[in-house]
């Protein structure tokens, strides 16, 4: 039998070997052959998979988007597949990078400010913390609940 043992797929792949058994539970990985000692022997292409897998992750790609797109793939669907997937991707990581700036703009607000007290800063009202007036609404609300 020919193939490569757990710890030498999880060591070219960059990952431990827990990660292919997860990989194998989630549908990721299909189960491997084992040898007659219960050993289990990986086909050579289960590392480049694997990569595959951890690139799509690092691009933003759930666990589960990513056996979606490796089924189109081995299911030959086409091409929109991931071309569809990756401009969906894409929109999300524009807009989270939209949020990251007003964080930023924020932050950096804050820092001009000198804020340096999440309580008192919430009772200012020129804190540039997005919680400016919350105080008060609590105060509010709390009151309007009893």
């Amino acid at each position: 039998m020919t193939g490569l043992r757990a710890g030498e797929v999880a060591d070219a792949a960059g990952v431990n070997r827990q990660t292919l058994r997860y990989y194998e539970r989630v549908g990721l990985l299909t189960e491997p052959d084992r040898t007659l000692g219960g050993h289990r022997m990986y086909p050579p292409e289960t590392v480049t998979v694997i990569r595959v897998i951890k690139a799509a992750q690092r691009l933003g790609f759930t666990l589960d988007e990513v056996a979606e797109l490796l089924d189109l793939g081995a299911h030959r669907h086409g091409k929109t597949g991931l071309q569809v997937r990756a401009t969906a991707k894409l929109a999300e990581v524009e807009a989270k990078i939209a949020d990251l700036g007003i964080i930023r703009d924020t932050l950096r607000a804050a820092v001009a400010a000198g804020c340096d007290d999440l309580i008192a800063c919430s009772h200012v009202p020129s804190c540039p913390l997005p919680f400016a007036g919350l105080a008060e609404g609590k105060a509010a609300d709390a009151g309007s609940s009893r």
